[in-house]
């Protein structure tokens, strides 16, 4: 098999598959027994749908208006009437990603044979994917319940051929010239097809899995920037030590903690003092590094569990259930992923405030044992690094904001019969914000951490922070001396930490990290 296809099944799928697709532009392939058994599902609806009886989805309205029975000749209309009335979004566009993501997770569930749409729905889903062509999805319409039905529906509208989507090349046009573009037909929904389209935790989830990936890079990272600031510091390395962690078992802070020893393997700056009164411990920032950073770690392991239920779960409303019953249920509520994309946000503003406290510490002279004032050539004609912690702090600040939890707000909705929502896709919204502040907070801690320890003349730093000093600088960012225009360095510093390149040139010398 190509390495850049992935193969949908009935039984869901993988973090790595939902990053491949959403990220990296893999293709797309149906399993035979994904095919399979989407049609077997469809003729289950294709009896209950000539039956007079009302099943809800198939023959009966939506939401509020299910208690309405829908003549024959009236369902099309009505599976075409709630994707279009749903497409009610509004707000920036959400970025490639997320959509594709958001498309994939969906094929992963009408694949599962549990949803009762043809299998034309299905490979055409598919096809739109493998086309490049991207669904215009708006910032705002989801409340996560019953699922992220306005962005589902922007999705499902360009299936239809409606709306707008963006093409491969990365231009908006209508999304009927873009399907005829690349040999698409138009999907003219039936029975179910509709609800299947829009009923379901995508979005959120999409942007869970893709902040895990994001965040476990990000927490390698914080463990090598506070080791760096240590070994600047002159802290002592001995609160690392593995006996020290094995008496607090929890697996995060022993993988932090191992993970800066490593780092500081070698270090001729640990354990230094410049006076005569040497200090009996470090500063809580320096010293329980590995216990923030650790439980940091814990809730991301909590979150890739929950991500992975999801993954491997099919979420829609009515379900069919392998022994052929039609049955409607709350999967599609939000909480399970809602809950977890606000600890990780949490956690991620405890990381980023606790990497702050260490790069204030490192430019001020009075707790920096010995460096100039704010890293600078010369203090007081150059002010050295002092606005780069301020603008560390306003991130910083906002993090904190943004770790207030999205999940316990609910503004009911559909006359009261949705009555109680997950707000899990305003969670996810705000959860990529708080990555890509933390990853500017890390930036700034590496720039003046690594600053910080070419300026102890005389002392030899260890070999792994000798290769990120050497990285650092050949991406661009420049080293100790007079002002100069400093967002530039604060910019390379950033694409350096995103690309990986840190971990990379750590890991040269250290072995992989955790």
């Amino acid at each position: 098999m190509d390495m850049h296809t992935v193969v949908v099944g009935t039984s869901g799928t993988t973090a790595e598959d939902v990053v491949a697709v959403a990220r990296g532009g893999a293709r797309v392939e149906l399993a035979g027994e994904a095919l399979a058994a989407v049609a077997a599902a469809r003729r289950v609806i294709d009896d209950l749908a000539a039956k007079p009886e009302p099943v809800y989805g198939v023959s009966t309205g939506f939401g509020a208006l299910a208690v309405r029975h829908i003549s024959p000749d009236l369902r099309a209309q009505l599976q075409r009437n709630i994707v279009r009335s749903h497409a009610a979004g509004m707000g920036p566009r959400v970025e490639r990603e997320v959509v594709r993501g958001l498309m994939f997770l969906r094929l992963k569930t009408l694949a599962s044979g549990h949803t009762g749409v043809r299998p034309v729905v299905v490979e055409a889903m598919a096809a739109l994917l493998n086309a490049g062509i991207t669904p215009v999805v708006h910032e705002y319409g989801s409340l996560g319940c019953s699922g992220d039905l306005a962005p589902l529906s922007h999705c499902a509208l360009a299936l239809m051929g409606e709306g707008e989507a963006e093409g491969p090349d990365g231009e908006v046009r209508p999304a009927a010239e873009l399907l005829a573009a690349h040999g698409i037909e138009p999907v003219e929904l039936r029975e179910k097809e509709g609800l299947a389209l829009l009923n379901g935790t995508d979005g959120m989830l999409g942007m869970l899995v893709m902040a895990c990936a994001d965040l476990a890079r990000l927490y390698t990272v914080a463990d090598v920037t506070a080791a760096l600031s240590l070994e600047a510091l002159l802290g002592t390395d001995r609160v690392l030590a593995p006996e020290l962690h094995a008496i607090r078992p929890h697996p995060g802070q022993a993988a932090s903690a191992d993970n800066m020893l490593r780092v500081l393997d070698g270090s001729g700056l640990t354990g230094h003092h410049q006076d005569d009164a040497p200090r009996v411990q470090d500063a809580y920032s320096i010293r329980c590094a590995p216990q923030v950073a650790g439980a940091g770690r814990d809730t991301l392991a909590h979150a890739r569990l929950v991500a992975d239920r999801e993954l491997a779960s099919a979420v829609d409303n009515p379900v069919v259930l392998p022994d052929g019953r039609v049955e409607s249920n709350g999967n599609f509520h939000g909480a399970p992923v809602a809950y977890v994309l606000d600890f990780l946000a949490v956690a991620a503003a405890d990381l980023a405030s606790i990497a702050e406290r260490r790069t204030d510490r490192l430019l001020d002279k009075n707790r920096s044992h010995g460096l100039p004032p704010f890293l600078a050539g010369d203090p007081g004609v150059d002010s050295g690094l002092m606005i780069a912690q301020y603008t560390q702090a306003a991130l910083v600040s906002e993090l904190k904001r943004l770790a207030v939890p999205a999940s316990v707000d609910s503004i009911p909705s559909s006359a009261m019969q949705e009555d109680h929502v997950s707000m899990g896709w305003s969670a996810a919204r705000k959860l990529r914000t708080v990555v890509d502040n933390l990853t500017r907070v890390l930036a700034i801690e590496l720039v003046a951490a690594a600053r910080a320890v070419e300026l102890r003349e005389g002392l030899v730093p260890a070999p792994a922070t000798r290769a990120v000093l050497a990285a650092v600088r050949a991406a661009g960012v420049e080293g100790p001396g007079g002002d100069r225009y400093l967002a530039p360095d604060l910019a390379a510093a950033e694409a350096f930490v995103r690309s990986g390149k840190l971990a990379e040139a750590v890991e040269s010398v250290t072995g992989p990290l955790a």
